[in-house]
C-alpha cells in the first residue's frame, strides 16, 4: 500500500493552496482563542461571580436563622442590584418543576453554594432565563434569593467571539483580494507562455505582480524574442541558400543535357532532380513561414481543400467546421505533406476529422505497407528513408513528416503514428482548440 502523501489531500491549484495557507492559521488561531477564552477567562469570571453570590447567600441565610429577625414581618425585601430575598418562601413562589435546573456554568455556582452554606441548595433558572432562584432550608421552611441572571454569569461573552470572527473575516477578505492580484499575474503569465508556444502574440501582455513573477515574465519575453529571431534567421538562411543553389544546379542540368546519354549521365540527372525537389521544398517552407500570421481559421475547410487537390480520391469524414487559431498556411502545408505521403506509398487514403473539447485531430489513413512501431520516431528524422517497401519508387527528400511535426509542435500540438484500420499507416495531426 503506498504511503499517503500530503499533496494527495491538499488542493493542486496555486490559488486554492494559497487560500488554504491563509485560512488554516486564521481558523486555528480563532479556535484556540475561543477555547482559551471560554475554558479559562469566562470560567474564572463566573467562578468569582459565584463566590460573591455565595457570600451574599451566606449572610442572608444567617439573617434568616436569627430568631430576632424571624420575629419580625417576613416579607420580601428588595436589595440593591435587582436582588430580592425572603426567609419564608410561600406557596405563590415559582414551583421547582417550572425552573431549569441544568444550564451553562451551573456546576460552579452549585459547588460554591454547597461548600459555603453546608446544606443542600436548590438553584433554578427561570424559563425566560432572566432570573436565578436560589433556595435553601431555614428551620422548618425555606428561604429564597432571586437575582438577575447577569449577576451570576457572564452572559455577553459571545460578543468577544463575534468581534474576533468579524475581524478575522476582514483579514481574510483583504488577504483574498491581495491573493487575487498575485494569482492573476501568474495566470496571465501562463496564458502568455501558452500563446507564445502556439505561435501567437499577446500584444497587451506586460510583466506585473510580485518581483519574482515580473522576472519570470521578462525571461519569457526574452526567450520568445530570441526564438523568434532564431527562427527568422533560419528561414532567411534556408531561403537564401536554396535560392543561390538553384543557379549552379540549373547550369549542371544544362551541361548534362548536352552530353551523350549514358548510365552515369542518367544517374547524375536523377540526383540533380532529387536536389531540385529538395530545394523546392526548402523554398516552399521558407515562403510559407513569411507573412503567415496566426489567426482563427477553419481546419475542416483546409483539410477538404487539400483532399480535393490531392490528385486522387481522398474521402473526408468529420464535422463541417472546426475552428482553431494558428498559422493557416503552415497547417495547410502540414496536412498536404501527410496526405501526399499517404498517396505516395499506398493506393487508397482517407481522412478523419475529430473535434474534441480541447483538441482537434486530423487522422490520415492509408492501405500501404505501413511502418513498424519501433521505427515510428525514426520516420520523423530529416532525410530519413525507411525500408525498401515504404520507399520503393517513391520520390521525395524525407522532410515531409519532419516539417509537418515541426508545424504541429509550433502550434502546441503534435503528430503521432500508429497502425491504420485500412492496414497501412495512420498519421494523426493534433492541434489545440479554443476553450468553449
Amino acid at each position: 500500500m503506498p504511503r499517503p502523501r500530503l499533496r494527495d489531500v491538499t488542493p493542486r491549484g496555486l490559488y486554492a493552496r494559497s487560500l488554504l495557507i491563509i485560512l488554516m492559521p486564521v481558523l486555528l488561531i480563532l479556535s484556540l482563542m475561543t477555547w482559551y477564552y471560554y475554558s479559562s477567562h469566562v470560567a474564572e469570571v463566573n467562578r468569582k461571580l459565584a463566590q460573591a453570590i455565595t457570600r451574599d447567600a451566606s449572610l442572608i441565610r444567617g439573617a434568616c436563622l436569627n430568631p430576632g429577625y424571624r420575629a419580625g414581618d417576613h416579607t420580601r425585601i428588595q436589595m440593591q442590584l435587582e436582588t430580592w430575598y425572603t426567609c419564608d418562601a410561600s406557596d405563590n413562589t415559582v414551583p421547582e418543576a417550572n425552573l431549569k435546573q441544568d444550564f451553562a456554568y451551573d456546576e460552579a455556582l452549585k459547588s460554591e453554594l454547597g461548600g459555603r452554606l453546608g446544606v443542600p441548595v436548590f438553584v433554578g433558572l427561570a424559563r425566560d432565563e432572566s432570573r436565578l432562584h436560589i433556595r435553601f432550608p431555614v428551620y422548618d421552611g425555606a428561604g429564597e434569593i432571586i437575582l438577575d441572571r447577569k449577576r451570576a454569569f457572564m452572559i455577553n461573552s459571545h460578543i468577544f467571539i463575534v468581534w474576533v470572527i468579524g475581524f478575522s473575516l476582514l483579514m481574510v477578505a483583504l488577504a483574498v483580494g491581495f491573493l487575487n492580484q498575485q494569482v492573476r499575474s501568474i495566470l496571465r503569465l501562463s496564458d502568455a507562455a501558452r500563446a507564445f508556444g502556439r505561435g501567437r502574440e499577446m500584444p497587451n501582455f506586460r510583466p506585473s505582480g510580485a518581483t519574482e513573477v515580473r522576472d519570470a515574465a521578462r525571461a519569457l519575453i526574452d526567450m520568445k524574442d530570441r526564438l523568434t529571431a532564431f527562427a527568422e534567421q533560419r528561414t532567411a538562411m534556408l531561403a537564401g541558400v536554396s535560392h543561390d543553389l538553384r543557379t549552379p544546379l540549373t547550369r549542371l542540368k544544362l551541361a548534362l543535357a548536352m552530353m551523350e546519354k549514358s548510365a552515369d549521365i542518367e544517374s547524375a540527372k536523377s540526383d540533380l532532380d532529387d536536389m531540385a525537389l529538395m530545394l523546392d521544398e526548402y523554398l516552399a517552407f521558407a515562403r510559407g513561414e513569411e507573412g503567415d500570421e496566426a489567426s482563427m481559421f477553419d481546419l475542416a475547410a483546409i483539410v477538404r481543400e487539400v483532399a480535393a487537390g490531392a490528385g486522387a480520391p481522398v474521402p473526408v469524414d468529420g464535422p463541417s467546421q472546426v475552428l482553431v487559431i494558428g498559422r493557416p498556411l503552415a497547417v495547410k502545408r502540414a496536412v498536404t505533406n501527410l496526405v501526399s505521403n499517404a498517396l505516395k506509398f499506398a493506393d487508397n487514403a482517407r481522412v478523419l476529422i475529430v473535434d474534441g473539447p480541447h483538441w482537434a485531430e486530423v487522422a490520415v489513413d492509408d492501405d500501404g505497407p505501413g511502418i513498424a512501431p519501433e521505427r515510428h520516431e525514426e520516420a520523423f528524422r530529416p532525410f530519413s528513408r525507411l525500408d525498401d517497401a515504404r520507399s520503393q519508387n517513391a520520390p521525395g527528400t524525407g522532410l515531409g513528416l519532419t516539417l509537418a511535426r515541426d508545424t504541429a509542435r509550433a502550434h502546441g500540438g503534435d503528430i503521432r503514428l500508429m497502425k491504420s484500420p485500412l492496414g497501412g499507416l495512420r498519421a494523426i495531426l493534433r492541434l489545440p482548440t479554443e476553450p468553449r
